[in-house]
């Protein structure tokens, strides 16, 4: 049977740069795909993801901050441009359900500079926003945009360089915990591992429930919607932001990102399904709440010009799961909860540090299973 340090279950964006950092300190790494390189199934492909140290919790601030810092190693290693930083707005209802108060909070303990903002301000600003009376709004400069597709391509290419063996089409069937590590049991025959990465996703249970130690995880199919503006130079990423608005239902998107069109999406829309049971068919009913929503707030946006789908598996409170199991400490489980695809290298370093050193350089102890 091969044998190898680590293996990684799971190729999209956390996995690529789990077996990047890994490959890059020279571990012995196996990498599985079920799927091809790239595909659309996950949660890792399409254009555009939000980068941004915004959020309420201290905790999420710090990991951005180290990411921004390996994002920018990432960039310089490979010689991808992989961020643009747009400046992002976070836009709080104060009748809402988030306080404007936790992500000024947040943002001050970690001394990253940000502004807050009156709708007043915000309209003087950015004129092509129509934001009620009743907002508060946070201005971060540090907020862009990773392209998504390219990052992990690059994470892939360069972890090969760096001697990892990525093995696609090979559907990881089990995993077999023994005193000399893990049998890593596969469509394409076994290997062992001294740890095991899993970066799965949606199908993170399939491998943990028969070791009884799956996590709650809520699954369903998103989808974003491209809309074509009339007046597409008004949303060019110099003059138009990154935008959120968090509230009861949460809305985000991009200014224009390689093409004469605006990113838009609502986060969390409920439409539950299984891998096996999507459709990968957009909801007529979501994507007419979204359009009313858009042009509510960005008059100027224009008509949709086509909608994409993608996956979210969210944990408990979205809450990041980044460590070993306890009943299986040479299995550790890399979890984002949809929201983690601005942190990629640092958590593909936080996971290869886990499985090499047994602890990693940042604080993650917040995110145990």
């Amino acid at each position: 049977m091969e044998s190898f340090e680590v293996a990684v279950v799971g190729m999209g964006a956390a996995g690529s740069a789990a077996a990047y950092h890994l490959a890059r300190r020279g571990a012995k790494v196996v990498a599985f795909e079920q799927y091809e390189l790239g595909h659309v199934r996950g949660a890792s492909h399409d254009t555009s993801r939000i980068v941004r140290t915004s959020y309420g919790a201290p905790q999420y601030v710090r990991l951005a901050q180290s990411a921004y810092r390996d994002w920018a190693d990432l960039e310089a290693e490979s010689g991808e441009r992989l961020l643009t930083i747009t400046g992002g707005v976070i836009f709080l209802p104060v009748d809402g359900p988030y306080s404007a108060s936790d992500f000024t909070a947040a943002l001050t303990e970690c001394d990253v500079p940000h502004e807050l903002l009156t709708p007043a301000e915000v309209t003087a600003r950015w004129p092509q926003f129509r934001v009620p009376e009743n907002v508060e709004t946070v201005y971060t400069a540090d907020t862009g945009i990773a392209h998504a597709a390219r990052t992990v391509a690059t994470l892939q290419m360069r972890a090969r360089v760096h001697g990892a063996d990525i093995r696609d089409r090979t559907t990881v069937e089990s995993l077999v915990p023994d005193d000399g590590g893990v049998v890593v049991r596969t469509s394409n025959g076994d290997v062992r591992a001294v740890k095991v990465i899993v970066a799965a996703d949606a199908w993170t249970n399939a491998l943990l429930e028969p070791l009884g130690a799956a996590i709650p995880l809520d699954v369903m199919q998103e989808q974003v919607t491209y809309f074509h503006p009339a007046e597409p130079e008004s949303y060019d990423r110099d003059r138009f932001p990154v935008w959120i608005w968090e509230d009861d239902e949460c809305y985000y998107g991009f200014p224009t990102f390689g093409e004469p069109s605006v990113k838009a999406a609502r986060d969390v829309s409920n439409n539950r399904m299984t891998p096996a049971e999507r459709t990968f068919l957009p909801s007529a009913d979501l994507s007419a709440q979204l359009g009313d929503f858009v042009r509510g707030l960005i008059p100027g946006a224009g008509h949709e010009l086509r909608t994409v789908t993608c996956q979210y598996a969210l944990t408990p409170d979205r809450r990041f799961v980044l460590s070993p199991l306890a009943e299986h400490p040479d299995i550790i489980v890399g979890l984002t909860a949809g929201h983690g695809f601005k942190f990629t290298p640092a958590i593909g370093r936080i996971l290869a540090e886990l499985a090499l050193d047994g602890e990693s350089t940042d604080d993650v102890s917040a995110f145990a299973v």
